[in-house]
């Protein structure tokens, strides 16, 4: 058996060795006795994993159902095919765990594979990141303290959860977060994607260009996250565009209040407006 029912499991596949999947390769060698097996696109990463032994072999029809858990580190629509290509050849003992930045477009099909083939499925999103991406920004400490949001959906066995929860923790992750793939879709449109498209949109002022010897730490943490992959972010964004652009059509209407206010000369409108927004704040920080 792969693992014992609930137990950290003897052997781990990651299937995509970019920033997250080739940090948690990094992170299971770092923290456990475990064998990794690991699947990449491009073979040059691949051989740089078992060169620098992130990955102790190469992930294979053959030897999938060895996993008691695997990783698929790959864009939503990628996981999904890929999990379709590969389900027939899954172990009964395996759990399937997706780290997609989305979930409804990826758990509900992921769900019906497991279900069609007898293996288990939990739906993942490490809260992780980097400036930088693919196989050599990865970090073994990537996900130290970080938290891991779980979305089994009803029908999910037990002892998978409680593997992936047990794999989760021993991988240095701060903590861990159950939702359901509807409510992660949601949060996550406002906590990680409006925060991207709102940096993204920020830095296009052509007052950007001059802020060399104006700016200091407000400039530097909302233009952070401007670098992005496009490609990436583009699936993420359409694959959660109604939620997403409920959030951005909503921060549309917030700030026309205040350039109303400013273009009025409302003292006391613009007053009110930063009054609220600082007592927001407040009560975020005390959750």
């Amino acid at each position: 058996m792969a693992a014992e029912k609930g137990g950290l499991p003897a052997c781990v596949g990651v299937v995509g060795l970019g920033l997250i999947g080739g940090s948690l390769a990094k992170a299971v060698k770092r923290s456990l006795p475990s064998r990794l097996l690991g699947a990449d696109a491009d073979p040059g990463v691949l051989a740089d994993a078992l060169r620098e032994g992130a990955a102790d072999g190469v992930l294979s029809q053959v030897n999938l159902k060895e996993c008691g858990v695997l990783y698929l580190a790959l864009y939503p629509e990628a996981a999904v095919a890929w999990l379709e290509e590969h389900a027939p050849h899954l172990g009964k003992d395996t759990v399937v765990v997706d780290c997609c930045g989305v979930k409804g477009r990826v758990c509900v099909p992921c769900q019906a594979l497991a279900d069609r083939y007898g293996f288990a499925y939990v739906g993942g999103h490490p809260m992780a990141g980097a400036a930088q991406v693919g196989y050599p920004a990865s970090r073994a400490d990537l996900f130290d303290g970080a938290s891991m949001i779980l979305t089994p959906l009803p029908g999910a066995p037990r002892w998978a959860l409680e593997r992936v929860e047990a794999l989760t923790m021993a991988l240095g992750f701060g903590s861990i977060t159950h939702t359901t793939p509807e409510a992660h879709d949601r949060e996550i449109a406002f906590t990680s994607q409006l925060a991207h498209v709102l940096s993204n949109a920020y830095v296009k002022s052509p007052a950007a260009l001059g802020h060399k010897g104006f700016s200091a730490g407000s400039f530097r943490d909302l233009t952070r996250v401007a670098w992005l992959n496009e490609e990436m972010w583009t699936q993420l964004f359409l694959d959660n565009r109604e939620a997403l652009a409920e959030e951005i059509d909503g921060l549309a209407a917030r700030l026309l209040a205040y350039s109303e206010a400013l273009k009025a000369g409302d003292r006391a409108g613009l007053k009110a407006l930063l009054r609220e927004g600082r007592e927001r704040k407040e009560e975020v920080d005390r959750l």
